[in-house]
């Protein structure tokens, strides 16, 4: 399924499991979560995908003989966990986990809403 985005959102979310996560810097997929109080159930994941490419002055504090392996599965902080889901409404929307700490009283990550998108043309 191609999706076309619709509009962009980037705003903080809360999010909801059914069963709480093993492992909380790597959690799965949310079963729902809270946007502008109201809330959304997820039907179907639709895709999932991570990156933990270091960016700016994380970017540079590290050996290149350690850069690869921290590209691949992350390192303390850094990264993003991304999910495409669908809702319960039809609603398409692309959001991720992001691990970096948001300061010394709160060291867990914090998830985002990215992006709306609307299903694309199938191709047959």
């Amino acid at each position: 399924m191609d999706a076309v985005p619709l509009r962009f959102i980037d705003e903080q979310i809360e999010v909801v499991f059914d069963a709480p996560p093993v492992f909380s810097k790597r959690p799965p997929c949310p079963d729902g979560f809270i946007w502008r109080g109201a809330p959304y159930r997820v039907a179907e994941m639709l895709g999932e995908w991570h990156d933990y490419r270091r960016r700016g002055a994380m970017a540079h504090n590290m050996r290149d003989a350690h850069l690869a392996t921290a590209a691949r599965r992350g390192s303390w902080g850094v990264g993003r966990a991304c999910f495409r889901v669908r809702t319960a409404g039809g609603q398409i929307f692309d959001l991720y986990y992001d691990r970096a700490p948001q300061g010394a009283a709160q060291r867990g990550g914090a998830w985002w809403l990215y992006r709306e998108l609307a299903r694309g043309e199938e191709e047959t």
